[in-house]
């Protein structure tokens, strides 16, 4: 956490690529409501050069049973509310690359500034056999609609920057040495603005979104781990994990 001028960047950083175990979504959610709860007047989310964050921490949450995996995932949907639902703006500096869980965090920014060069972003969930949840297809709904949500989904294409810029996934591309000076640069215009008219506007946005985090609660949540220790979701996901034991 370092503070400018009103402005919390709050830095990913857990080795090895910020991989999203339980415990490092709860620390997300614990610092983006700490820094709105403090005075923070603008958030910015940054991560590593070359990797904002790889997703999920698979070998982690396979490692879960199911009371496990539900909180697991409880807390993820928690980082998502803390993101998407924070009462001051949040700016994702996208230092790397972010896919799955990683674009998931920054589909819930006000703003996102991409690195340029060789690094993926996007959801490709159903490709290691994970359906994509209602709360973030929603989230990739209000950034790039309903159909560029859909091919998103669909596809699983994991995209260049360029690639995501003329899609609308983010909204600048610069060097990587820039990410964090623009996204604090952009994080100080939303400073400007009258923060309560703003407040109001970015939650009436964002009723969508809320409502879809809301409903992933009870029977919902239960037909996904259901899907979750499913066959072929448990199939593919151990299939993910030995093929990147193979490339180590």
């Amino acid at each position: 956490h370092t503070s400018h001028d009103g402005i919390a960047e709050l830095r990913l950083d857990r080795p090895a690529a910020n991989a999203l175990s339980p415990t490092f979504l709860t620390a997300i959610a614990d610092a983006v409501e700490r820094a709105a709860a403090s005075g923070a007047r603008a958030i910015v989310l940054s991560g590593a050069p070359g990797m904002f964050s790889a997703g999920l921490d698979v070998p982690c949450f396979l490692e879960l049973d199911r009371d496990e995996v539900r909180l697991a995932w409880i807390a993820f949907f928690r980082a998502m509310r803390a993101i998407a639902c924070s009462p001051v703006p949040v700016v994702g500096a996208l230092t790397g690359h972010a896919p799955a869980g990683g674009c998931v965090l920054a589909l819930c920014c006000d703003w996102r500034v991409l690195a340029e060069g060789r690094f993926k972003i996007g959801l490709n969930e159903v490709a290691v056999g994970v359906r994509v949840p209602g709360p973030i297809f929603a989230a990739a709904a209000h950034v790039v609609g309903l159909r560029g949500a859909e091919r998103m989904c669909t596809t699983a294409k994991l995209f260049s920057p360029e690639e995501a810029l003329d899609l609308g996934l983010v909204d600048e591309v610069v060097p990587p040495e820039d990410v964090v000076p623009r996204a604090l640069e952009r994080a100080g215009h939303f400073t400007t603005l009258p923060p309560v008219t703003l407040a109001r506007t970015r939650e009436l946005c964002r009723a969508d979104l809320a409502a879809s985090l809301d409903a992933m609660a009870g029977d919902e949540l239960e037909r996904f781990l259901d899907e979750w220790f499913g066959e072929e979701c448990q199939g593919a996901l151990r299939a993910l994990l030995a093929r990147l034991a193979g490339s180590q």
